[in-house]
């Protein structure tokens, strides 16, 4: 018993704190119960978006490759090394934005770049990005497989803006499940030990209580009949004590008493032999 709750000193202050920190456990308990509640319904709607998107991305992937293989039979197999040397720097970038999911922040990432012309850029770099067309790649193809290569092009821009949006859909799913599995041991604590400890606790300190207050009665009562005990000897000797001034009341008057000696004070005295009585 002693093992399943606090150690505290059985009084009132201690019982009115044990009440408060039981209302402040269930508290606890019903708002991080809430809160996994909450990120469960956003872990089960996210996994089913990225099923959804990562069937999307395999099939663009599936398209992506294909129309890189149009455009090199197209352009020729040299196109590889014409789109390289073209490339001056990343033409599309990705930025991370956080997302507040019941207290936990989720990472967004979304795409800037090429996407993002008609956007209002959140800096001077992003805005530079935004503007600059993509290296010479756009000059690619003039001289044959122009369509192709813009195909292509198209193909694997969607490509990536699908693996952009299952990236984000991945690390939050990860952080979702970290945080439910977190939250889901604090509840277990909460509701497996820390509130029946608290508990244990409370039932302590009123059988305590209880206790003390009986044994306090018990003394009580010992004291009142000590208290009776004694007046109840003190009354029975003084009505002992006027029951026998009263037969000594009532008890005449005995004058054999003082006829033993009748013989005045002279004489007793002229008898004693004082030499300094004269008479």
């Amino acid at each position: 018993m002693s093992a399943a709750r606090l150690t505290v000193v059985p009084s009132r202050m201690s019982l009115q704190q044990m009440k408060a920190r039981l209302q402040g456990a269930a508290k606890g308990h019903s708002m991080l119960k809430k809160k996994s509640d909450a990120l469960l319904v956003r872990f089960r709607a996210l996994l089913q978006d990225i099923l959804d998107n990562k069937e999307a991305a395999g099939e663009e992937s599936k398209e992506a490759m294909l129309a890189l293989a149009l455009a090199k039979y197209a352009f020729g197999e040299e196109l590889k090394h014409v789109v390289i040397e073209n490339v001056g720097e990343a033409g599309t970038r990705v930025r991370m934005s956080p997302e507040n999911i019941a207290g936990v922040m989720l990472p967004t990432f979304a795409r800037v770049g090429e996407a993002a012309e008609g956007e209002v850029a959140a800096g001077a770099e992003d805005s530079a990005v935004a503007k600059k067309p993509s290296g010479g790649t756009s000059l690619a193809g003039l001289s044959k497989g122009g369509q192709q290569i813009a195909s292509c092009r198209d193909s694997f821009s969607n490509t990536l803006e699908l693996l952009i949006r299952l990236a984000s859909m991945q690390t939050s799913f990860i952080i979702l499940d970290e945080a439910i599995k977190l939250t889901n041991r604090r509840v277990n604590a909460l509701e497996n030990v820390v509130k029946p400890k608290i508990d244990n606790t409370i039932r302590y300190i009123i059988s305590e209580l209880d206790e003390m207050e009986r044994e306090e009665f018990f003394r009580l009562k010992l004291v009142q009949n000590k208290k009776e005990r004694d007046q109840r000897i003190k009354d029975a000797a003084l009505a002992e004590e006027i029951a026998e001034r009263k037969k000594q009341a009532l008890t005449p008057f005995d004058l054999s008493s003082f006829e033993g000696d009748k013989r005045n004070i002279l004489e007793q005295a002229s008898n004693t032999g004082d030499s300094d009585i004269i008479f």
